[in-house]
Order: C-alpha cells, then structure tokens, then sequence
C-alpha cells in the first residue's frame, strides 16, 4: 500500500493497486483513482538457487534493420530436461543462420568501438559500411579483423571523429597497419560507386586529434586552448609532416613551457606517435615557435625552456 491524494476524501489516503486490472483504488472510499496503469516492474523473479539454466526472459535482442530478418527471427528450442521431440529444433538449425557471418562481424565492430570508447553512431555507421560489403559478397577469403578495423576507421573519419591507424591496431586482434590500410582501400575502392561522395572521407587536419591527445595527458583547458591555438597559425607555414606529427610536436612544444614538463616519452605514449617522428616534426616548428605560440601564453613564460631540437 501507499498514500496517494483522493479527491473525493479530500486528503491523502492509503490505496489499493489491483495488479489484474491495473486499477488504482482508495482503500476508504473505494474511488478508482487510475485506471489501467502499466506495470513497468519485471514479469518474473529469478532465484539463483533453483533457476538453472532456464533463462525466464521472453524478449530477444533489439531491433537490427541490417539483418535480413531485422533480428526478429524465431528460435526454436530443445524440449526442457531433455523430454519430448527435438526434431524441429534440429531441423530449424540443418539449414544454418544465413546472417551468422554478419552477426560475428558486427559483434567485432562492436568490440572495437567499446574498445575505443567510440559513440554509436559511429559503431552503427561501421556496421552499415559492412552490410555494404556484405551485399556485393566480396568479403568470402578477407581478414575479417582488418575488414571490422578498416570499418571503424572509415566510420570514424566520415563522422569527424578520426582515429589513427595505430590507436585501431592496439586493440585489434593481431592487425598490422598495412593489414587496416589494404582492407581500407579495398573497402573505399568497392563502395566508391555505391555510395559515391558519401565515401568522401575528406583530409586528416592536426586540430582532429588534439583533444584526445591533450586529455591523455591530463592537460588543462589554458593548455588545450593554446595548443589548438598553435596549431591553427602552423598553417601558414610549409611543414611538410602528416597532421598527426605536427599535432604531437606542438603538443610536446607547448608541455616545455609548462610545470612541470612533461618527457618526450609521456608525449609518444599519449599519441602514438614514435618519439623519432615527433623530434623531426618539432625540428621543423622549432625556428618558428615565436611566430606560432599564442602570444598570451608565452607571456610570463621563459621561452629559452624549449628544448633545443639538437638536443
């Protein structure tokens, strides 16, 4: 019982909920207060004790429009403990589940989004790159690893939320880069026709990548601010590095004026990038570090504390 207000007691009193029905009565007056209200708690209890494996629940999973039954299909169980005809059972799974290959596939884009910490539009924009792939049954024979991957980074770069090579690599199943880069070209190669300027991937600029990269260093907001800051006036010079070696350069530029500085070791590991790499692209920053770094932030700040790239 609970007290709810009666407008005919004129004053809370206690009520009566009547499961069969679904109606809500006053216990004084007998005034049916709400009327065939849905019961949104669970339809069974589960007891660990005596449960088994009898699973009580009598819904599927949710609604996939990318599989060809949209995943409202029927399974057909064995009889319980054993008793009665299992031939239906047997004959339902003789002919296989034409969606198998699919559902492992996207139980691997899945994985790897979790992996990523990826949104969901991004995971189901990779599991629709797939299905693509799937219908043109060119993917019998492929590494299916570096297909998913390949997936996720297209997906990625066409939600303007890129990742690199190397960050799928580290938590995929054994896949080299060149793996993710063959399976990438083939996969844009095949749907370029299909789906045309929507495969339009665009180009890689440095600010896509700095905020992960700046928070995987723990890096403030006047830190962040300033490194985006940098790296939008680096455009107007000629440094011919990939966006990502520019970003991780500018990102070790702006830690040196920091307290404490932060190793160039630290840098490499937040964004995957080799130290090597970041050393050559800092070189080419270095001459210009005055003309680039937001004069606010260098105020106050001992600019001769930025490492010499000779060093």
């Amino acid at each position: 019982m609970a007290d709810t207000y009666c407008t005919d007691c004129k004053r809370n009193t206690e009520v009566v909920f009547d499961h069969s029905a679904g109606d809500t009565v006053c216990s004084e007056c007998g005034l049916v207060l709400e009327s065939r209200s849905i019961d949104e708690t669970s339809e069974w209890r589960t007891f660990a004790d005596d449960s088994g494996d009898h699973d009580p629940n009598r819904v599927g999973g949710p609604v996939n429009p990318l599989l060809g039954d949209v995943g409202l299909s029927t399974i057909i169980s064995k009889a319980p403990n054993g008793n009665g005809d299992a031939s239906l059972s047997r004959l339902q799974h003789r002919g296989g589940d034409p969606d198998r290959a699919l559902l492992m596939a996207f139980k691997a884009i899945a994985n790897l989004a979790e992996r990523l910490s990826l949104v969901a539009t991004i995971k189901n924009r990779a599991s629709e790159i797939y299905k693509r792939l799937e219908d043109q049954k060119c993917t019998r024979g492929r590494n299916l690893d570096a297909l998913t991957g390949a997936c996720i980074f297209i997906a990625c770069r066409l939600e303007g939320k890129p990742r690199t090579v190397k960050e799928i690599c580290s938590v995929s199943n054994g896949v080299t880069k060149k793996d993710i880069g063959r399976a990438k070209e083939f996969i844009v190669k095949q749907l370029k026709v299909e789906m045309g300027d929507s495969m339009e991937m665009g180009t890689i600029q440095a600010e896509d990548y700095l905020r992960r990269f700046c928070s995987n260093l723990g890096m403030n907001h006047e830190e962040i601010k300033a490194v985006q800051e940098t790296v939008h006036m680096s455009r107007e010079l000629d440094i011919r590095r990939s966006p990502i070696s520019v970003a991780a350069a500018i990102i070790y530029m702006l830690t040196q004026l920091s307290d404490p500085k932060k190793p160039l070791k630290d840098v490499s590991q937040a964004t995957m990038v080799a130290e090597g790499t970041i050393k050559n692209a800092y070189r080419d920053l270095f001459p210009h570090a005055l003309r680039i770094l937001p004069e606010w932030y260098v105020n106050g700040k001992d600019t001769k504390n930025l490492t010499s790239p000779k060093a």
